[in-house]
């Protein structure tokens, strides 16, 4: 069981009010005392309730975030897992937690309420939309909070920042190198302000290229998803040569999906994710694509938050290393015509 005020009191020959005051730096308590109780307390291995600490400092001690998705994401995609443990890692160090809730449309807005009433310290906010409600909402409750990227509305909080839109112009440079002129792209939803960006991204650089962005279906980052675009695409009177999805569980679907439909990878068809999610690198063949880092990420977000529940003040975003390139198995020449 663990140990208590009283049991500390016991040990110490004092009482539980002269502990309290020992174990909160407060007056009214010789050094000898003190310096006494603390040392039974280490001793007997006590910790402070946080609980208590809560009701002592007006804080829950923990930060809320509402993920607005389809719930099976939750356990198929690989990009949350490492954002929360990464998350994880800085609260444990502070005796925080994370009160995670998944929800949508006006169950989601019920939620941020419900955890606002006292249950959170702050929120992280993710899948920022474009003109995003959440902003004013989250600003109403008078709660520090965190933005992964830049809103596109004006926004009071501090943001963590990691673009991609580099990133996917290089792999779509990567595939026009290798020949190809039909590339496609299965994107995220466009109401999100990284699936609409990574799309614009795609069609700059097919631009720069001298190429037409013509070949993009608009996907929800699951694998069903990723193999219906993917099956779309390649019925096409001309299909593309090559395609380059908003995330590795739609690629890793969509490979999958065209070799059964009998086009070899890379000869027939160039396939290009993004995350680098630890499997991507064991597919047959092994998959070319963006490596983001969703631990740093969930860290850096957590560490900002923390500061910013603490009073302190960020002056500008924090901006994350730029995901990176890697080109495997999955990429290959153009298939000649």
């Amino acid at each position: 069981m663990a140990v208590t005020i009283s049991d500390v009191a016991a040990a110490a020959g004092v009482s539980k009010g002269t502990v309290s005051l020992a174990l909160n730096g407060q007056k009214g308590v010789g050094e000898d005392t003190r310096k006494r109780i603390l040392t039974v307390a280490e001793n007997l291995g006590w910790t402070p309730s946080l609980r208590a600490k809560g009701l002592a400092s007006s804080r829950s001690f923990a930060i809320g975030i509402v993920l607005e998705r389809d719930p099976r994401l939750l356990g198929t995609d690989p990009f949350f897992a490492g954002f929360i443990a990464g998350i994880e890692t800085v609260l444990a160090a502070h005796e925080y937690t994370l009160v995670l809730a998944v929800a949508d449309g006006s169950a989601a807005e019920a939620g941020y309420r419900k955890l606002s009433a006292g249950r959170v310290d702050g929120f992280i906010l993710t899948d920022l939309r474009t003109d995003d409600p959440r902003i004013a909402l989250l600003g109403g409750f008078g709660l520090p909070a965190v933005t992964l990227n830049r809103p596109t509305i004006d926004s009071p909080f501090p943001a963590v920042c990691m673009d991609g839109s580099e990133s996917v112009k290089e792999a779509v440079r990567h595939l026009v190198s290798l020949g190809h002129r039909r590339i496609a792209h299965v994107g995220g939803p466009q109401s999100y302000v990284h699936g609409a960006g990574r799309r614009n991204a795609w069609a700059e650089a097919l631009l720069e290229a001298g190429l037409q962005p013509n070949l993009f279906v608009e996907a929800d980052f699951t694998a069903e998803a990723g193999v219906e675009a993917t099956a779309q695409l390649l019925s096409l009177s001309e299909p593309p040569t090559a395609i380059v999805y908003a995330n590795d569980l739609m690629a890793t679907a969509g490979q999958s999906k065209a070799q059964s439909l009998g086009f070899d990878i890379p000869q027939d068809l160039s396939i290009v994710g993004y995350d680098n999610a630890e499997f991507a690198q064991y597919l047959n063949p092994p998959l070319t694509t963006v490596a983001a880092d969703p631990i740093s990420w969930g860290r850096k977000a957590a560490a900002v938050l923390l500061g910013a529940i603490a009073g302190e003040r960020t002056a500008s975003d924090v901006v994350m290393p730029a995901p990176r390139l890697i080109v495997r198995a999955s990429t290959g020449p153009a298939p000649s015509s």
